[in-house]
C-alpha cells in the first residue's frame, strides 16, 4: 500500500461563487489534507456573456475576493485567490479593463468557453453546418486570436482541447497531427508570450480519454520549450479536488517536465513533482 504522502497543488477549483460551483471554500479546506492537497488556487468563473443568449450573470470579483478573504483567514493550508477568464475577442476591452482594476489575482487562467459568440456546452448550434474537423478548427483558431489580443490578461491557457467535450462526435481524442499547423502556432505563441498551460483533469471525469490537453498537445508544448504547466481538477464540488492527480502528475513527468508552476501575485513558483 502506497503510504507516501502527496503534495498536491490544485490549481483549478470553483466554488458557490461560480454559476456552476457546488461547495465553498470552508468545505475545500475541510477535506484537502485527506486528499493529498497542501495548496489550493481558487479559480471562479468570470464570463461576459454581452451579446451571448444565455441567463447567466458575470461574476461580481469584490464581493468573490471578500468571500475569499473571510473563509481563508487564520487557516493553515496554503490558498491562493485566482479567477478563470472566459477568453473572446468580443469583449477584449472590458476583460483588458477588468484586470487593470483587479490587482488582487495570484493567477488567472485563460479559457474559452463562449467560442463565435456561442457557448458550446449549452448551445449545440456552435457545431451546426460544420465536420468534425471545421469545428474543431474554428475552435482553436479563435483560442489563437485570443492568445494574440492578450497580454497581462492571463498565466496559462486552461483545458486548451476543451471543444473535444462536445459535438457529439464518436472520436473524443484531439489528434495532434490532424490540427498540426494550428496547434504549434497556439503553443508557439503561449511560449513566446511567456504563458504556460495547465493539465486539467476534468476531461476524465467528462469520460474522455485523458486530461486537457492529451499527451500528444503536452508534449508538444515541452518540445517546443514550454516550461510552464500548472495542474488543476477544474473542480465545481469537493468531491472533484485534486481528482486523477496521479494521472496528471504521472503525464507530465512523461512529457519531460520535472516541475509544476503555482502562482502567488501572478508570478510562478516552481516545485519539484
Amino acid at each position: 500500500m502506497d503510504r507516501e504522502p502527496k503534495h498536491f497543488k490544485d490549481s483549478h477549483a470553483h466554488t458557490s461563487s461560480s454559476h456552476d460551483g457546488k461547495s465553498m471554500i470552508e468545505e475545500y479546506l475541510a477535506v484537502a489534507a485527506e486528499r493529498g492537497v497542501d495548496e489550493i488556487t481558487f479559480t471562479d468563473h468570470y464570463d461576459i456573456y454581452d451579446g451571448v443568449k444565455s441567463r447567466l450573470q458575470t461574476l461580481d470579483i469584490d464581493r468573490c475576493y471578500l468571500s475569499y478573504l473571510g473563509q481563508t483567514a487564520g487557516v493553515d493550508l496554503a490558498t491562493h485567490f485566482g479567477i478563470e477568464i472566459g477568453l473572446r475577442p468580443e469583449v477584449e476591452k472590458q476583460i483588458k479593463d477588468m484586470v487593470k482594476e483587479h490587482r488582487e489575482f495570484d493567477f488567472i487562467i485563460g479559457s474559452s468557453h463562449i467560442t463565435c459568440g456561442k457557448d458550446m456546452s449549452m448551445d449545440p448550434s456552435f457545431f451546426a453546418g460544420y465536420t468534425r474537423n471545421q469545428a474543431y478548427t474554428r475552435y482553436f483558431e479563435e483560442v489563437l486570436e485570443n492568445i494574440r489580443m492578450c497580454d497581462d490578461e492571463f498565466d496559462v491557457y486552461g483545458h486548451l482541447d476543451y471543444v473535444v467535450r462536445y459535438g457529439g462526435y464518436a472520436s473524443k481524442i484531439i489528434d495532434y497531427t490532424e490540427f498540426k499547423n494550428v496547434l504549434d502556432q497556439i503553443l508557439a505563441t503561449l511560449i513566446k508570450k511567456g504563458k504556460g498551460i495547465e493539465i486539467n483533469t476534468s476531461g476524465i471525469r467528462y469520460g474522455l480519454a485523458s486530461p486537457h490537453p492529451n499527451k500528444e498537445i503536452l508534449a508538444r508544448y515541452r518540445e517546443l520549450g514550454g516550461r510552464i504547466i500548472t495542474i488543476g481538477s477544474d473542480a465545481h464540488c469537493v468531491d472533484h479536488l485534486a481528482g486523477d492527480f496521479d494521472v496528471a502528475y504521472q503525464m507530465a513527468k512523461e512529457a519531460g517536465f520535472n516541475e509544476v508552476a503555482v502562482f502567488e501575485k501572478r508570478e510562478p513558483r516552481f516545485v519539484r513533482i
